[in-house]
């Protein structure tokens, strides 16, 4: 099994795919990542370094990939000699804002408006059509709320996009949600479909803090997305696993934000919760493999640890592990940075006591 990228989610993907006897193969441009930490092999090469993915590649039986920075050209010379799936098309798609709004728009699926900018002229004429407050959005490579800043009424688009540092990008009408929310559906190639329960989304400074599940929203809400979510993974003819990501508006109504044509942050609780996981689950589908079930075990809570709780040095991790109900997952990443995801916990027990556990886990580390 071969897998592109070396970060967290190549790390949980290998892990499962060893458990079943699989042997993971890891390409990554540095070395001692995460992924490559558990793999049996793992090759360190720039994406441009075509001698190394050929290699990589032909070393393998199918590949799949963790992240969406890839650049096309790596993706279609690994296709070209083991099956890559999810396909190249879909992740061309995933990696850039516009490409996948102008997807979602011509296939009818709910989204804040929005238009692509490329001058401050075309920013002020976006602005007099989805008017204030909105979002600019760099097209490629955001992520974590990176590359996106707030317009209010009286902006210098001048100045903006001078400070914007890209070429072109996406303006988004600003969306007064109510709640976030995600779904993780797995396709297979004979396209059966599951989905796992839709994780209601907790944001800190624009990463994901917390994530519960079962969602605290009524059924049909969880219904609807499920739905929503299935509709675009058959579109973009996925085998693997796609991620959707939903805004739910103050009015009820569900618009989709992003897509992740991979494991996800907010399916981490899967690990430790479900039946079978998230990466699990991505292995199946991508060898071709039955699905498995996406059963939830027990109420979940997962807490994502980032770089700032390192600040006094390694934490004391007793704090969690004499809570029984609480699983501890650290990713092996070297240097701890502030907003850097190092770990994460899932507290299997009712959602109202494990979001206590998780405040006083969270006042106790960082004192």
């Amino acid at each position: 099994m071969g897998i592109l990228g070396g970060g967290q989610l190549g790390r949980m993907f290998g892990i499962a795919a060893r458990r079943m006897g699989y042997r993971v193969h890891a390409f990554e441009p540095h070395p001692d990542s995460p992924a490559g930490q558990i793999s049996d092999v793992e090759i360190n090469a720039p994406y441009t370094d075509s001698l190394a993915l050929e290699r990589f590649a032909r070393q393998v039986d199918v590949i799949s990939f963790e992240f969406e920075n890839i650049p096309l050209s790596a993706i279609r010379e690994v296709a070209e000699i083991r099956p890559l799936r999810p396909r190249g098309e879909v992740l061309h798609i995933c990696q850039n804002r516009e490409r996948e709004k102008s997807f979602l728009r011509e296939h009818g699926f709910p989204h804040a408006s929005f238009a692509v900018v490329e001058s401050p002229e075309s920013l002020r004429a976006a602005l007099s059509s989805i008017g204030t407050p909105s979002v600019l959005k760099t097209a490629d490579f955001g992520y974590d709320g990176k590359g996106q800043v707030r317009l209010d009424e009286g902006v210098d688009v001048g100045t903006i996009w001078e400070q914007f540092h890209s070429s072109r990008g996406v303006l988004e009408e600003w969306i007064p949600f109510e709640s976030e929310l995600s779904v993780i559906v797995a396709r297979g190639l004979d396209g059966r479909m599951v989905a796992f329960p839709p994780s209601e989304n907790l944001h800190r400074r624009h990463i994901l803090d917390i994530s519960i599940v079962p969602a605290r929203f009524p059924s049909s809400i969880s219904e609807a997305a499920i739905q929503l979510a299935s509709e675009i993974t058959t579109s973009l003819d996925v085998v693997g696993l796609l991620a959707v990501e939903f805004f739910l508006t103050q009015d009820g109504r569900l618009l989709v934000n992003e897509l992740a044509p991979r494991p996800h942050n907010s399916g981490h609780y899967t690990f430790d919760a479900c039946v079978t996981s998230q990466f699990e689950q991505q292995l199946r589908a991508v060898c071709g493999l039955p699905l498995g079930s996406t059963a939830l075990l027990s109420p979940v809570v997962m807490w994502n640890l980032l770089g700032h709780l390192w600040k006094k040095g390694e934490p004391d991790w007793n704090v969690i592990l004499s809570e029984p109900r609480a699983k501890l997952h650290l990713y092996g990443k070297a240097e701890a940075r502030l907003g850097r995801k190092m770990g994460h916990v899932s507290i299997l027990a009712e959602v109202d006591e494990a979001l206590g556990l998780i405040e006083r886990f969270r006042e106790e580390l960082e004192d």
